[in-house]
Formats: C-alpha cells, structure tokens, sequence
C-alpha cells in the first residue's frame, strides 16, 4: 500500500500553516531547536514556525501564538507580534516593527522600520540610522511587494494591495493600494467600481486557497462579457473579403487564423464570415504543395530545400498559425512540409549547432518550435523524419542549461527576455506540444520568475502580450510538471504573480474591440485586435489555472495555445 510522502523541512519552510498538523515528532523537535537558537531577546509563542532558512537576527523579538516565519523572510531589530500573524516567504521586516493580532504579509513584503538621515554634508552611508517604528493594528492583511517606511502606523482592519508603498498612516478600516498608497474606501462599504483591480494583495492567508484580485465572479463575467460582443469584433476585423488583425491595416494569413481561434475559444463555432467548408478551403489552398510552407498575402512561395528549411518571417509562424486553425476547424495540411520530412538526423543536429543561442535565443526557439510544429503534422501523413524528431529531443536534452533549465545566456541590454520568450516557443513546439516532461523544471520556475521581476519589460505598462505569455505558459508548464499544487515549489509567488497580472488585464478589455497587444512598436502594438485578443484570452486562461479558477472563464485553449498535447506520439531517446 502507497503511504503519501511525509512533507520535508523545505515544504514547511514554504508552507509553514500545515507544520502543527503535519509534522513528525522529529520535525518538531528539529523545530524547537531553531527557535531556541535564534540569539537575541526572544518569546516565542505556542504552535508556532521559524523557517529554517529565514535569516533571523532579532535585537528583540516577541512571536504570539500561532504565527509564523516563512522562507527566505529576514528579520532584524526589534519585532514584536501578536497571534496568528503570518510573515510570507522572502518578508524582510527590519528596525522596530509592532503587529497586533492577525496580521497578514504577504510575500517580498518590506516592512522597514528605520532610516538614515541625509543631511548634505557627508555621504549618507557615514550618516546614522534614525528610527520611529512602524505600528500595525489587528486584523490587517497587507498583499505581496508592499513597502511600508519607518513612521508609519497602520489601523485595525486594513486592508493593502500589492506592490503599494506606504508613506503615510492609514486609519482603521481602510482599504488602500497605490504608489503612494492612498485610501480607496472603508473596508465596511460594500465594493466600489474598480476597488477589485487595485486591492491585489494575491497573498496565502492561514493556509486556505489563495486570495486572488478581483470579487469571485470578475472572471467569470470577463468571460461572459467577451463572449457577448466576440461576433461584432470579428466582423470589424473582416474587410469584406479578408480578415485584418484591426480596420485599416492589410490582411494577413495570421489574421484569418486569429479570427478562427476567437470564434472557437469564445463561440465554439466558426467565424460567421464564411462556412467552415470554406475556411478550410482558404487556407489549405495557401500552402505550397512544394515546400508544404504557407507565404504571406502577396509573397512568394517559400523555396523548398532538404537542410530543413522551414520559412522565414512570417512563413516560419505560419506552421504553427493555419495548422492549428486547420485543426480546429477539422481540416488539416494536404501536404508534408517537406524540408523537415527530408531532414536527417544528422542534419537536424548541425542547424540546431548553428542556430545564434548566444545572441538571439528567442529566433532560436523560434525556430525550434516551427520545425517541432511542421514534424507533428507531418506524422499525419505518416512521415516521421528519418529519426530526426527524436533526434530534436536528445540534442535539446543534452545542451539544456541545469542553472536555468534553458538554451542560451542573458545579456546585459535585455537581460533574461531572449532567453526565457525562446524557452516558451522551444518548449511548447516541443516538450508541451508532444507530451513530455521538460529538464531541470526547478530551476526554470527560478529564472523565469527572476526575469518576471525585472522592470524594463515588466514595469507598470510595460508589459505586452508577447512577453506575460512567454512567463506563464513556462510557470504553468513547470508546476503541473512538478505537482504540489498550492503547496508545490514556489507556488506562492507564482500565484501572486498570476493574481497580479490578471488584476492588470482585465481592465484593458474595450469594447467592441478586444485587446491591445501591448504599449511600443513591438508586435501589432497597442491598438485592439485579432492577434492581442486572441493572446490576452490564452493568457488570462493559463493565468487563472494557475491560480486554480480557469472553470470560471467558461472557456479553455484548444488551438496553438492548448495545454493538452498532441494526439501524434514521438519516442525520445533514453
């Protein structure tokens, strides 16, 4: 008889609510120790956890019953807590901080309760620490990426959103969030418009599910809305003849694949333009029966060659594009891509050689993805690539990075975004699109999530769909992978994320018109259209099953964005 595993010392350094009903006589004993060794004036209540790997160093520290100190949290100075308060993993909490009873914080929480002055006549590291403490009431839930400076105090029965920093004190009962935190109501008050967007605090609280942004049915009603209004969008995006990605720009073979995943994601049809007989007819009649690749509006046919030649610009994502919307529409390519059927094994791993993973991994796993994509529908035709496709995996598999779990390197101008955008196409061609379980997952929930933190692509309004996509589909890739679920490696922080990010899309919706792609002039850009419609809706899909509640959307991805993997099978080398 199987007996589940005993959580390890990790498990409750992260997940510390379950440590009084899990833990073995051993772990508690294990416990006490590190209590007893943590120096300095210390009381620590009943039923209570410090994480092993929390850095500790109190002057004074006080810990009522039933709280807790999470991973990576580090504490100095002189806190004082009251019960069941809870510091969330990577907390920093430092100079003379009091909480009352209940106290919630959220994870990569700062709670600074000290300063330095800066008078001009000296550098200020030669400058003394000053300090006014910082005094929080009871029954306060303060969300993840919060800053609170010395000075401040916090009422009873406040509620902070995420990434707020607080300046200034907040009376009791306030709900408030902002950069500086204003108050955007009385908790008391029933819920006011927009109030669900700006309280984000997405944290862990005791240890039921995670609070997500917005009221329980924002998701659902999301869902509702888009559906409602997705036949008047795709017809302003048909120009009569063609679909265009929005009025006024040329048509494009990605445009008439967009329209035909909305429809399906949104209606479960086709788009009403044209029968579905003829759909299929369209867009089987763009591809080449030489090369099997599809050409751009206009373009000629791309030149087949038997190197694996797969296209280039817009030929190359066309693979993917009309053969997945073949496949929804019950169609799919009447002809092999033949530079990938002719392909040897031995010539497949001479172009992955000599593809620029050093200075451009993202064209790399581009790349990659549209071989792996045209290798699937050429199984249909019973055309398996000479070993090739098997080869594709051990190559991948011996050349994975195990610090990241990735091909190629950050650089200094982008830092991570080669790299981990060329992971999500690498890996979903590959990996997810046959099934199988990526290398070293660990290591890339840590990359990517340290790529999610880096402003120059993620700072507020910065994001686009490209790059949110190219972290969620990976964080999700890599958790199912490892299982654990809310309890699993990291997952309070990729749920805040995800809690965070959905509280930012949302909104964005308008309508009659969909989504944006995104703020510059990378993609379609910021006006709304078939392609940021249909990759907001995939990525709001994988960001609440993150968080456990896609069922509320009503709706899950069965085309280029699918979490299933194919039905076509692929044997990899032991």
């Amino acid at each position: 008889m199987d007996h589940p595993r005993q959580p390890s010392a990790r498990h409750f350094d992260h997940c510390p609510w379950l440590f009084t009903e899990e833990a073995t006589e051993e772990q508690r004993a294990a416990q006490r120790e590190v209590q007893r060794a943590l120096g300095g004036d210390t009381e620590i209540g009943e039923r209570c956890y410090v994480a092993e790997s929390a850095a500790v160093f109190p002057d004074r520290l006080r810990l009522g019953d039933d709280s807790y100190i999470a991973a990576h949290a580090y504490i100095t100075g002189e806190l004082s807590a009251g019960s069941d308060c809870t510091l969330n993993p990577f907390t920093t909490v430092r100079g003379n901080v009091v909480l009352g009873d209940g106290v919630r914080v959220g994870a990569h929480t700062s709670l600074l309760g000290f300063n330095h002055t800066m008078a001009p006549d000296r550098p200020v590291f030669r400058q003394p620490l000053t300090t006014r403490g910082i005094r929080v009431g009871d029954d306060v839930w303060i969300g993840s990426h919060v800053v609170i400076v010395d000075g401040v105090t916090i009422g009873d029965h406040c509620v902070i959103g995420a990434g707020s920093v607080v300046t200034r004190d907040l009376p009791a009962w306030s709900v408030a969030a902002g950069n500086p935190a204003r108050v955007l109501r009385d908790r008391r008050e029933g819920r006011t418009a927009g109030a669900g967007a700006a309280v984000a605090p997405g944290t862990r609280s005791g240890g039921g599910r995670t609070s997500v942004n917005h009221p329980a049915s924002a998701l659902t009603a999301f869902a509702d809305t888009a559906r409602a209004q997705a036949a008047a969008l795709l017809e302003r995006c048909w120009d009569g003849e063609r679909y265009v990605d929005r009025p006024g720009v040329a048509p494009t073979v990605r445009a008439h694949c967009d329209a035909v995943e909305i429809a399906d994601l949104l209606l479960g049809s086709v788009p009403g333009q044209l029968s579905a007989e003829e759909h299929v007819r369209r867009l089987t009649g763009l591809q080449d029966p030489k090369s099997g690749l599809v050409p751009e509006f206009g373009e000629p046919s791309p030149a087949a060659e038997a190197d694996g030649f797969i296209g280039e610009g817009a030929a190359l994502y066309h693979v993917l594009c009309v053969g997945y919307a073949l496949d929804l529409l019950g169609g799919e390519f009447p002809h092999p891509v033949s530079g990938v059927r002719d392909m040897t094994a031995r010539q497949l791993v001479a172009r992955l050689e000599a593809l620029p993973w050093r200075t451009g991994a993202w064209g790399a796993g581009a790349w990659v993805d549209s071989w792996a994509t045209a290798a699937r529908w050429n199984l249909r035709h019973g055309h398996g690539g000479d070993g090739a496709p098997e080869s594709l995996f051990g190559w991948l598999l011996t050349r994975a990075d195990p610090w990241t779990g990735m091909w190629g390197s950050p650089s200094a101008e982008e830092g991570r975004l080669q790299v981990v955008n060329g992971y999500y196409r690498l890996t979903r061609g590959s990996f997810a699109q046959f099934g199988l379980p990526v290398p070293h997952p660990e290591r890339v929930v840590d990359a990517v999530l340290d790529h999610a933190r880096d402003a120059r692509h993620f700072g507020s309004g910065r994001e686009n769909a490209c790059n949110v996509l190219d972290v969620a589909h990976p964080l999700w890739l890599c958790t199912r992978q490892l299982g654990g679920g809310a309890a699993g490696y990291r997952s309070a922080e990729i749920r805040d994320w995800a809690a965070r990010q959905l509280a930012a899309v949302l909104p964005r919706w308008q309508d009659g018109r969909g989504f944006g792609f995104g703020p510059g002039t990378v993609g379609p850009g910021p006006e709304p259209g078939l392609q940021g419609t249909e990759m907001w809706l995939a990525i709001i899909w994988y960001l609440a099953d993150l968080l456990d509640r896609s069922d509320e959307l009503g709706y899950r991805p069965r085309g280029i964005h699918r979490p299933e993997p194919a039905r076509e099978g692929i044997r990899v080398p032991d």
